[in-house]
């Protein structure tokens, strides 16, 4: 079942996104040589409480931690633990929250001492440039298949790969709500996008195959050939005339489109 939200249920999730943007902003800064992602956790977690909020993450469906941390060739679900980060080591770093019963979700990916290498960055913009590529495709009246496609081209034109097997999500008063949003597909298909659909839209990309499998832990979503993969993710509340990106913090409206 679709759940489409009124104007007022927006505005509460764009609340619950300032939490995350304010939890970026700190943990950004503190994804350093010998931090663990236990400490990245930590952080996520008190800024969580001190603005009221619940961690959308722990506890859903046994996962211990506030965030996902994933490093290298992880691509999602990775547990924060004890191990230190290094100079150069690639971090995705997801994280949702529950504010006045909605929910918000996005990630980022940084690289440990801010400078990456050239494959590195590639890797890291292709994973955001997707998801802006999915915002750039969208019209009034589009369907779900005409972000997919526009996500797909982006990235395999620039030599990555595209996951598959998991994808972006319907988000409101769930963390996880109809329709899936992959992430490859063809324009014209899937899901009319009307007003009041909120979607989180999260490009994984690999920079060898799309293919992954999940670790021992029943959490870690590795690369098969461990392959180095970003992931990036907004969530994103389609209106009548244009778009609000929650987490990123911009909108967008239809005239723009005319421009």
């Amino acid at each position: 079942m679709i759940e489409l939200k009124s104007k007022r249920e927006i505005e509460i999730m764009q609340e619950a996104a300032l939490i995350l943007q304010k939890i970026f902003a700190a943990v950004q800064p503190a994804v350093c040589e010998n931090a663990t992602t236990n400490d990245l956790d930590a952080i996520a977690e008190q800024i969580i409480r001190s603005q009221g909020g619940k961690s959308a993450f722990k506890g859903y469906r046994g996962f211990p931690k506030v965030a996902c941390i994933s490093v290298n060739e992880e691509v999602v679900h990775g547990i924060p633990g004890n191990k230190k980060l290094k100079k150069g080591d690639l971090v995705s770093f997801d994280i949702g929250v529950i504010y006045k019963d909605f929910y918000s979700d996005a990630a980022r990916s940084w690289c440990v001492g801010g400078k990456p290498d050239a494959k590195t960055q590639a890797l890291m913009d292709a994973s955001k440039g997707g998801m802006e590529a999915a915002l750039e495709a969208y019209k009034p009246g589009c369907q779900i298949g005409d972000l997919s496609e526009a996500i797909q081209k982006y990235i395999e034109s620039r030599g990555f790969g595209v996951v598959r097997d998991f994808v972006g999500h319907g988000i409101g008063k769930s963390l996880h709500e109809e329709p899936q949003v992959p992430n490859y597909g063809k324009a014209g298909r899937g899901l009319r996008i009307e007003p009041g659909l909120v979607l989180a839209i999260e490009p994984m990309v690999t920079a060898g195959s799309h293919e992954v499998q999940v670790l021992a832990d029943g959490w870690t979503v590795v690369t098969k050939d461990r392959s180095w993969a970003s992931h990036y993710e907004d969530s994103i509340a389609f209106l009548e005339d244009g778009f609000i990106n929650l987490t990123g913090g911009y909108a967008k409206k239809f005239a723009d489109y005319q421009r």
